[in-house]
């Protein structure tokens, strides 16, 4: 007979402590779920750490180890014989799985370095991403392509997984020409134009995206729906849309240019056109909720922020737009509608 003994109340809080601070944690775990390919190598059905030690040049009793360890945050299960399997979850860690997150994960890795000094952002409160390469994060993912490459493969994998949940969970119907601001390699609005085959898009991000979203779009069978158009949206943003869509980009900017950005979008708007902020909005109150540690991130990495809703409604009114409502979107994320004031 086994007894489990309960700790003392009194410990409680330093039992939580001590989980929360040690080092190697979830995140991590799928860093080296990533780094080892685990979602290919299982992705044929079950294997031993033995059977895959030799393919990942790791010592069988280390893989083994990681393996266990995945399967208790969920990636995948052990069997009775040894072998592990990849659970649904787990599966979206192998870069060619259709709801992949495998480059997200890998984007996550090239911070780790940003994270260890994460202290200089909240001093001087400035991007410790800039301390770290020496450049804020956009110039350097321009000047670095194998960075680059990583950063807008996770945003895409963001953006697919997004608008699935878009697309289910909030009403396009009735639509007619969407502009997607900000819209990366078009993968938001690939999504989008599928679910909704009566209306027709416009990606529009700086030129050296919008080449990636060219493809993506001829791809996807969607090139006579979906122009893609190169520019600086802090300049001009495309006009004649009945939707403009900002997902994941008003976050990235101080309030001054966010404010610049929604002025933009408000003068390419016509009366009866809609705007959607896809963003974090922080709650008031001492619950968790992930937008505040994605705010923290967003300091670190970006220089960014992430906002309350009353932030949000501030800066729409200086930009000459009325605030709507908030849709629940996928947590963090709500949708924010707004309107020409």
């Amino acid at each position: 007979m086994t007894t489990t003994r309960q700790p003392a109340p009194e410990h409680d809080d330093a039992m939580r402590l001590l989980r929360m601070a040690e080092g190697l944690g979830a995140a991590r775990l799928l860093q080296l779920a990533v780094e080892f390919d685990v979602a290919a190598l299982l992705g044929d059905g079950p294997r031993t750490a033995e059977e895959l030690a030799e393919t990942t040049a790791t010592h069988p009793q280390g893989l083994r180890r990681l393996l266990r360890a995945l399967a208790g945050i969920g990636v995948c299960a052990e069997a009775a014989s040894g072998r592990f399997e990849l659970t649904e979850m787990g599966k979206r860690l192998d870069a060619d799985h259709p709801q992949s997150l495998h480059w997200w994960v890998r984007f996550q890795t090239m911070l780790n370095p940003v994270y260890d000094g994460a202290g200089q952002s909240v001093r001087a409160q400035d991007p410790t991403f800039s301390a770290v390469y020496g450049e804020p994060i956009f110039e350097h993912l321009a000047r670095h392509p194998e960075h680059g490459e990583i950063f807008h493969s996770a945003m895409a994998e963001h953006s697919r997984v997004m608008g699935t949940v878009l697309a289910t969970g909030y009403d396009f119907g009735g639509v007619r020409r969407i502009v997607d601001v900000g819209g990366g390699d078009g993968s938001l609005l690939t999504v989008l134009l599928q679910r909704y085959p009566e209306a027709e898009g416009v990606v529009y991000d700086l030129p050296e995206v919008a080449d990636v979203a060219r493809e993506r779009i001829e791809a996807a069978g969607l090139a006579d729906r979906c122009a893609v158009v190169g520019g600086d949206f802090l300049s001009e943003v495309p006009a004649g849309a009945d939707l403009y869509l900002l997902k994941g980009v008003l976050h990235n900017w101080s309030d001054s240019d966010a404010v610049t950005l929604l002025r933009n979008c408000r003068t390419a708007m016509a009366p009866e056109s809609r705007l959607l902020l896809i963003e974090a909005v922080v709650p008031p109150g001492d619950d968790f909720h992930p937008s505040k540690v994605l705010d923290v991130a967003m300091m670190i990495v970006y220089g960014g922020r992430e906002r309350t809703l009353s932030e949000h409604t501030e800066l729409l009114t200086e930009a000459g737009l009325r605030f709507g409502r908030t849709v629940e979107a996928a947590a963090p994320l709500s949708v924010i509608e707004a309107y020409p004031a």
